[in-house]
């Protein structure tokens, strides 16, 4: 846990001190555990259930009445297939009764596989999971307190970084390979650089349809032959298959159809600007993402009944003196609530984005920004929460010693989530009882309180909460040289997650890996 010890050079204050913090240093037992991956959420409820309907019906009229625009050839096919209506003018409409009956046959529970089975998540009811998520073009040097590319050699240590921290529970791409020109090997190299990083659950991206198939071989390696991969499908798809406002994204769509034959788990992805691809209202831009999702619902289960698709609602938050992107904000924090209350209404696993950071760097601003929608986000029950750790500067970086810093944060924000549990054993009467009339007047050290230390408290591993005086004697550690001595920790040791030498050595003979060996 927080490890405060001071300097070997200075006199230790007693053995039993030293050994409680020996012992709340050590793994704590997994049952013994305050916060875990799935906590319920929920009981935030920013929308009201007339608000709900009110939205749910608004976004049925959009489809009946506007539909979408921009359909692949395939799209049309399968979804006039459905029942859905061509106009003349181009658009694709959908009756309301498709919608009710696609909602039906939905799949209401998805899994989203590790590839060593000990990470796996489930999606459902308000069960929530941090991660990483989103396309930075920048890292952000701390040390220098600049911005540079960001490289596949990045995106690969973040991956190892996010193997390590409980908080966070899956890793989306969250960065671009800048230095990789190519888009096909800068999508597989997106494959390989997470897959060889972290055995969690992993999302990425192809930037054209054509990239898929190269993209399956690649994974049924990984996985050790494409029946394996179909049975445990450890990478999913983050598929921006709309441009908003209530449009179809042609290429996109044919990716997500060739994702789904695969057997991949997909994202569907909305990601309207209030103020800009969408309403300007919350409540209007919410509903403008229910629509497209809607939409993108009936697509892939008209491709095919039952497949895994997260409900990816992700309407952003707009500063509408400047135009810029407003993710810290707490319209934004409004916006991923209340989406999430949506997705509950629907019955559906779903995500949104909550967590980033308008900030350019990882300092107060940052810290406010990121926990407002991260907190928000999980306790509305949120299934799926992108962009939770490490984003900065409204989506354009991506910092290493952020996404340490929030598995701290992370993890406050789970123990929000939690809740306050209220039986007779919480209440704590008779421990009242006992220290009033015959005990020492206080509870430190009974053996109730003992006994729920870990099981009730979340206790940072970074975060220092040490008196002024300790403080000093600690010669005044700075959190974010904590930050980087721990990514240096990590990055010093082999990744856990690296692939058999064999197997190395054939997806380095099939495909043009740019990571060094």
């Amino acid at each position: 846990m927080n490890d405060q010890t001071p300097p070997a050079r200075k006199p230790a204050r007693g053995g039993g001190r030293a050994a409680r913090r020996a012992a709340r240093a050590a793994a704590i037992p997994e049952h013994l555990r305050s916060i875990r991956p799935g906590m319920e959420g929920g009981t935030l409820k920013p929308l009201s259930q007339t608000d709900m309907e009110a939205i749910h019906e608004g976004a049925l009229k959009a489809l009946e009445e506007i539909g979408l625009a921009d359909a692949p050839q395939s799209g049309i096919d399968y979804l006039v297939g459905a029942g859905c209506i061509l106009g003349e003018d181009g658009r694709i409409r959908i009756p309301r009764a498709l919608v009710e009956d696609t909602l039906a046959m939905a799949n209401r529970t998805i899994n989203l596989f590790s590839r060593d089975g000990k990470t796996d998540l489930e999606l459902s009811g308000h069960r929530v999971h941090y991660g990483t998520a989103g396309a930075a073009v920048s890292m952000v040097d701390v040390h220098g307190r600049n911005y540079r590319d960001s490289t596949v050699q990045d995106l690969h240590d973040a991956a190892r970084i996010a193997d390590k921290l409980d908080n966070i529970h899956f890793l989306q791409r969250p960065m671009v390979c800048r230095d990789i020109p190519d888009n096909r090997e800068m999508d597989l190299n997106s494959i390989y650089a997470t897959c060889a990083g972290t055995t969690k659950h992993i999302g990425v991206s192809f930037t054209e349809p054509d990239f898929v198939d190269d993209a399956f071989e690649m994974l049924h390696m990984i996985a050790g032959g494409e029946d394996k991969w179909r049975e445990r499908p450890f990478v999913s798809n983050t598929n921006c298959f709309v441009v908003p406002p209530m449009k179809f994204a042609t290429e996109s769509c044919e990716v997500m159809e060739k994702c789904i034959k695969g057997g991949m788990p997909v994202l569907l992805l909305s990601a309207g600007m209030a103020g800009a691809t969408a309403p300007s209202t919350i409540a209007g831009a919410i509903m403008q993402a229910c629509a497209e999702c809607l939409a993108g619902l009936v697509y892939v289960n008209a491709v095919q009944p039952g497949a895994p698709a997260i409900f990816g609602t992700w309407p952003f938050g707009l500063d509408l003196r400047t135009g810029a992107m407003s993710v810290g904000s707490g319209e934004q924090a409004l916006l991923s609530a209340g989406c999430a209350q949506m997705h509950k209404f629907y019955g559906i696993p779903g995500g949104a984005a909550a967590g980033a950071a308008d900030s350019k760097l990882p300092d107060m601003q940052a810290g406010w920004e990121q926990m407002c929608s991260a907190v928000m986000a999980g306790l509305s029950g949120l299934n799926m929460v992108y962009e939770a750790a490490g984003m900065h500067a409204s989506l354009l970086g991506f910092c290493h010693e952020s996404l340490i810093l929030s598995d701290d944060l992370l993890g406050q924000a789970l123990r929000c989530v939690r809740g306050i549990e209220v039986n007779d054993e919480t209440l704590a009467l008779d421990q009242i009882r006992a220290t009033c009339i015959d005990g020492p007047g206080h509870y430190l050290g009974t053996d109730q309180t003992l006994s729920r230390m870990q099981k009730d408290y979340v206790y940072p591993v970074l975060g220092d909460r040490t008196s002024p005086k300790e403080w000093a004697e600690l010669e005044k550690p700075d959190l974010i040289q904590k930050a980087i001595a721990r990514k240096e920790q990590i990055l010093g040791e082999r990744s856990s997650a690296r692939f058999d030498p064999m197997l190395d050595q054939q997806l380095r003979e099939r495909f043009n890996i740019h990571l060094p060996s």
